[in-house]
């Protein structure tokens, strides 16, 4: 590998992400979680919470991505990475203002206005509600009135292109999202692979707020796009909201999600907020060798 790789950091509300063009192969396949880990790590590394690769596409597509979150896992789609691909894509001459681009959750078609994109997410999975959750004190909040027993919960959940648990709270920011995100996250009823996890509550305006512990991250992060559409499709499947849904996570931006329903649930979604270049450069071997 090259000992010095150019890279843009980028940004989709707040969940941060670096970026390496990739077509002409400078980075081989082998080590990339490794990679992914070491970049991503911060204050040793670039710091980030994934790191994604732009490939030649393989089937007519405008390109494809390799992405894997900071602990080197390769999940099957982000939402916010998605936005930011777009316009990385576009100022690289790769497609133009509309394009569609290989995932592992299936082919994204995407839009982008200046520094704002939307992209199309694919079509979700089953909708389940009010799945109970009992958690014990040890992993995660003990109850106030301090009773020792399990702490009972409450999710829906749907996958948006990744898995998503939906937790309606009272107040957002009395939740220790670290502990009880892990937690549900972790939770044998979402075993094997597990689930992000996202804490919604209403907001000023006609809007929700939204909290997301993110799996492959293993943290709260600024921002989750399928998470935020996660929580607007389940808020509209109760009948609380309707197209368009803003949706506010903890960076503060809005994310705004668009969908149709259909007999079966929802189709059309599009997940639309900015997409930010941070700043670019290039890495030196030190930043990955350590």
């Amino acid at each position: 590998m090259n000992e010095r790789i150019p890279f843009y950091k980028m940004s989709g509300s707040g969940n941060d992400f670096v970026f390496i063009d990739n077509r002409n192969g400078r980075v081989p396949p082998e080590g990339r979680p490794e990679l992914a880990r070491a970049i991503c790590i911060r204050r040793l590394g670039v710091g980030a919470d994934g790191l994604v690769l732009i490939e030649a596409p393989a089937n007519g597509a405008d390109f494809r991505w390799d992405f894997y979150n900071s602990d080197g896992s390769a999940p099957e789609m982000c939402g916010n990475a998605a936005r930011c691909a777009t316009r990385f894509a576009r100022l690289h001459g790769i497609g133009g203002d509309r394009l569609c681009f290989e995932t592992a959750a299936g082919l994204i078609h995407a839009e982008l206005e200046g520094e704002r994109a939307r992209v199309r997410l694919t079509d979700p999975g089953p909708l389940t509600r009010n799945q109970r959750l009992s958690i014990l004190p040890d992993e995660g909040a003990e109850k106030e009135s301090g009773d020792a027993g399990p702490l009972l919960l409450s999710a829906d959940h749907i996958d948006t292109g990744v898995p998503h648990a939906v937790i309606r709270v009272p107040d957002i920011d009395a939740v220790d999202i670290r502990k009880m995100g892990a937690a549900v996250r972790f939770h044998e009823v979402f075993a094997p692979a597990g689930a992000n996890v996202n804490f919604i509550s209403p907001a000023p305006g006609g809007r929700f707020f939204c909290r997301t512990y993110e799996r492959g991250v293993e943290d709260e992060t600024l921002a989750c796009g399928t998470g935020c559409a996660a929580a607007a499709l389940i808020l509209a499947a109760a009948g609380e909201t309707d197209s368009p849904v803003d949706i506010i996570p903890r960076s503060g931006g809005v994310l705004r999600i668009h969908f149709t329903r259909a007999d079966a649930g929802f189709t059309d979604i599009w997940l639309e907020g900015d997409a930010r270049i941070v700043y670019t450069g290039e890495m030196t071997m030190e930043s990955w060798n350590w």
